[in-house]
């Protein structure tokens, strides 16, 4: 039930995962890249809801939740430190809310996230261009939040270390993606002595499961305009179901694939600013809910420091 971040806050955490699309369009998961001495921050909203999720591989509702809302506000910052390497930073605050029963949403700021960029490889192919991308990512709580409360919770309360490779080609204006991710998850401590999973524990540490991602997508990239339909996967390398009318859990299995589009539009006016938006629907899941999830953002660049070359993104 990421059910959101993945169970909407389980889900939805993992699901935040929520997804900060892009300054200037450029996120953890695109091939755009800052020029050197270029910054670029802004903001984005997204809101994500489901009302019905995969308890293990059964498809159910619940009438105890209803539907489960979650709403977020990130903060992203992105410094190009050269052309070829930069450096993310985002920043969400969360809220939920379940349309049914007795459960009280909650609120806060959720994990800082922090990446590294770089594009070691251009190469010409005639008229096409073919890059790889490699990033490290680190993300830890901001607060000491509960993660034993889903689907409710902002977030699962790890620290994550994340690799990922990329390969883009492009070719006139249309463009193809696709990336693989191993995501690295510390261990968890409850506020109680014991629990139960498939087993009893007695102890309040909870070991998490890694995850593995793939990202693939399709699309135009115009001087104003970039475009994209995108198919995304994660599977957790471990945990287990959700037990049947039990609530989730921190370790359970969060597996699921989504389909989704991203526009970026650059404003002819002034290029400084640029507005994104994206939806995101999840297809197929286990212990994760059927989230439906937009976002829109609004970003503006600019330069620190003088240097070679035009205002705009780096083209790739």
């Amino acid at each position: 039930m990421k059910t959101f971040h993945y169970v909407q806050a389980g889900l939805c955490l993992l699901l935040s995962v929520i997804w900060v699309n892009t300054c200037l369009a450029q996120t953890d998961n695109d091939a755009i890249m800052m020029n050197k001495f270029q910054w670029c921050s802004g903001a984005t909203y997204s809101h994500s809801s489901w009302n019905e999720y995969w308890e293990g591989t059964f498809k159910r509702s619940n009438a105890n939740i209803g539907t489960l809302t979650t709403q977020s506000v990130s903060a992203m910052s992105i410094y190009g430190i050269t052309d070829k390497l930069n450096v993310m930073a985002n920043v969400p605050y969360i809220w939920t809310n379940a349309s049914a029963g007795t459960l009280h949403g909650m609120k806060g700021f959720q994990d800082l996230g922090l990446w590294v960029k770089w594009k070691p490889v251009t190469l010409p192919m005639g008229k096409a261009k073919f890059s790889v991308f490699a990033l490290g990512g680190f993300s830890t709580p901001l607060s000491n939040y509960p993660i034993d409360f889903l689907p409710l919770s902002i977030g699962l309360g790890s620290t994550n270390l994340t690799g990922r490779l990329m390969a883009y080609y492009k070719d006139g204006i249309f463009f193809a993606r696709a990336s693989g991710s191993y995501v690295w998850r510390s261990n968890v401590k409850l506020d109680r002595t014991s629990y139960y999973t498939t087993a009893l524990h007695n102890t309040n540490e909870v070991e998490m499961p890694n995850l593995v991602t793939f990202n693939g997508s399709l699309g135009i990239y115009k001087k104003y305009l970039i475009a994209e339909a995108m198919v995304d996967n994660m599977t957790t390398l471990g945990g287990f179901d959700i037990r049947k009318n039990d609530t989730p859990f921190p370790s359970n299995k969060m597996d699921q694939t989504s389909v989704g589009v991203h526009v970026k539009y650059t404003l002819p006016c002034d290029t400084h600013f640029a507005i994104n938006g994206d939806e995101d629907y999840v297809v197929a899941g286990r212990n994760v809910g059927q989230a439906l999830t937009f976002s829109i953002g609004f970003f503006y660049a600019f330069y620190v420091k003088h240097s070679a070359g035009t205002f705009s993104e780096h083209s790739n």
